[in-house]
């Protein structure tokens, strides 16, 4: 599952199914932990015109680590929850913050990357696949991915929003020439 941030909001996950006939959604997430989003206010689902609309959060519970159940005010029966199953769910970033276990590898969004003392640039996205963590910025206007894993990372430093690596000779030349 890939997640990145557009204009300040964090794809977070999408709704998975319904649950239940009073219009329940189950929300497959990738915040890193249990979660009832607690405090949350609203979710936001992109629409066609690109614009991030709000939904008001009625009430929300845990399911498993990467999935809770999410009431929205106004979607009251299976048939209403029904159109919003596999829309892509977003958070401002102030509530992505909040609501992320600092290990999870989305809480790397943003993060500067950091190759052998050489500053590349900030992480724009995370791609989570069985094995490794992609991670894509730009360098010179051109799109890289760097895989994170146990070969390659060094050290995460949450307080200064940094990933060291050390990456495999020419890999980043297979991308800038």
């Amino acid at each position: 599952m890939a997640t990145e941030n557009v204009n300040g909001y964090i794809s977070i996950g999408r709704f998975a199914a319904t649950h239940g006939l009073q219009g329940f959604l189950v929300l497959k997430h990738v915040l890193g932990k249990k979660t009832t989003l607690k405090g949350l206010k609203a979710v936001f689902i992109k629409d066609k015109t690109g614009s991030f609309i709000p939904w008001f959060l009625e009430s929300s519970k845990v399911k498993t680590d990467s999935e809770s159940y999410i009431k929205l005010e106004g979607i009251n029966t299976m048939e209403a929850a029904r159109p919003l199953v596999q829309k892509e769910v977003w958070l401002t970033e102030a509530d992505f913050r909040a609501h992320t276990a600092k290990n999870a590898p989305i809480s790397l969004l943003h993060y500067t990357i950091i190759n052998d003392d050489e500053e590349l640039g900030a992480i724009q996205e995370i791609i989570e696949q069985p094995h490794q963590v992609l991670c894509r910025l730009e360098i010179n206007g051109k799109e890289v991915l760097i895989p994170l894993h146990e070969e390659t990372l060094i050290k995460v430093d949450n307080k200064a929003q940094k990933v060291y690596v050390s990456l495999p000779e020419g890999l980043l030349d297979i991308y800038l020439s």
